[in-house]
């Protein structure tokens, strides 16, 4: 009777970082995978996967994240990582996966590291243009980095797919709730959808509480990711977070303003919707975003407006702009081949796989004995550094929760 095929899969810390996972893992699932995933249990990567209900086993690591500058948190994340690389040896040993996927984000490093050390092949995914410095990392370990954008020949390891994507054209699908929100509705105003991410934002939120113009020439729609602000009155829906409306929202928006999150900004090329671009500024962020705004609208895909410009004359010149112009948008959004369907990228990703573990199994077998030999060694060498690390870790650990705690005690007594 042949082994069941196993797969781990990693990625966290924003829910970007989880949602190509959570598309995937239910077509490995009913192919007959066991699917694992890696994660910290107090991470949104784990709330996503306890959610979705799937047959998925989760491993719990400590994590650290990479800072690009200067931070005393630094030393202390540096052994955090360490005992997660630890930690991800010994569960990835016992299970022999066949591969691991990652999403990126900082808790998929150990993971990463640690299936490259025990000769499992790693499969990344990099949404953003440029990487993010956990991808950086993880791409010196990959097998293959799967890419939307187009990345320089010098890196060997990419492969350019364009945007993995399962929300397409518009649905016929209605809901009570929707037909509720639509009442309020002006069908004479064009509807406009702010939404800021998985986390929402707060400077969308701000604008639309401090603009009343808003509200007398659009019908708005706020994703907001702030549950005090949820409200449906005239001309006004304010939601914290959605899920099963979220694709009938967008049906029902004629705009849309968005920051550049590349997983938003490839779901609106592929629904073909009229949307701009307010980045997050390097300020926020890597400027991950601003290199993502800026690709869209060379491209003709989508306008954008800096932060700093966001006023209501240029926000209403800016939609006046695409609604003028929508067919120029449309027709080159219709023209893009930069979108990958879910079950593409599937097919892709297990052929790959498949192609590893053939290569893998040559020999007469020769290998299959160096490598479960090689799983032993690493899993024994896991065991005797974890003995010998874990008293100093956990003491660094603590001396960081009560460094953190008489922080705040003093934090305290200062506002006092």
């Amino acid at each position: 009777m042949a082994k069941r095929k196993k797969l781990f899969f990693t990625g966290g810390g924003t829910v970007g970082h989880v949602t190509l996972n959570l598309i995937l893992i239910p077509k490995f699932l009913k192919d007959g995978w066991e699917v694992h995933y890696i994660g910290d249990k107090h991470g949104i990567e784990h709330e996503q996967i306890d959610k979705s209900g799937l047959d998925v086993t989760f491993h719990s690591i400590a994590t650290g994240k990479l800072r690009r500058y200067f931070s005393w948190q630094n030393m202390l994340d540096v052994f955090k990582v360490g005992w997660g690389i630890l930690q991800s040896i010994a569960i990835i040993a016992k299970i022999r996966p066949q591969a691991l996927f990652s999403k990126g984000g900082f808790v998929s490093v150990p993971p990463v590291i640690a299936s490259k050390l025990l000769g499992v092949p790693v499969y990344v995914h990099e949404s953003d243009l440029s990487m993010g410095l956990a991808n950086k990392i993880a791409y010196k370990f990959a097998t293959t980095m799967f890419t939307t954008f187009e990345q320089s020949k010098g890196l060997a390891k990419t492969k350019h797919i364009g945007a993995i994507t399962k929300v397409g054209m518009a649905t016929s699908n209605q809901s009570d709730a929707l037909d509720k929100i639509k009442v309020q509705f002006d069908d004479k105003l064009k509807t406009v959808l702010f939404i800021g991410g998985s986390a929402g934002a707060k400077v969308f939120n701000d604008f639309i509480s401090n603009t009343p113009q808003l509200t007398e020439k659009y019908n708005v729609i706020n994703i907001s990711g702030d549950s005090s602000l949820n409200t449906l009155e005239r001309h006004l829906y304010r939601v914290d977070y959605v899920t099963d409306l979220y694709q009938p929202l967008m049906d029902t928006a004629d705009l849309v303003v968005t920051r550049g999150g590349s997983n938003t900004i490839f779901e609106l090329l592929a629904m073909k919707k009229l949307h701009l671009i307010i980045p997050l500024g390097k300020e926020a962020s890597r400027g991950d975003q601003l290199e993502n705004a800026a690709y869209f609208e060379r491209k003709g895909y989508a306008r954008q407006l800096q932060e700093t410009e966001l006023s209501w004359e240029t926000l209403n010149h800016e939609l006046e702009q695409l609604v003028e112009h929508a067919e120029t948008y449309k027709e080159a959004m219709a023209k893009s081949e930069e979108i990958t369907s879910p079950d593409d990228f599937y097919n892709l990703l297990v052929t790959s796989i498949s192609k590893k573990v053939k290569e893998f199994h040559g020999k007469k077998g020769s290998r299959i004995t160096r490598k479960t030999s090689s799983h032993r060694v690493a899993e024994e060498k896991s065991r005797i550094f974890e003995k010998k690390m874990k008293p100093k870790i956990l003491k660094n650990l603590r001396m960081e929760r009560s460094f953190i705690h008489k922080k705040r005690l003093q934090m305290r007594a200062s506002h006092q």
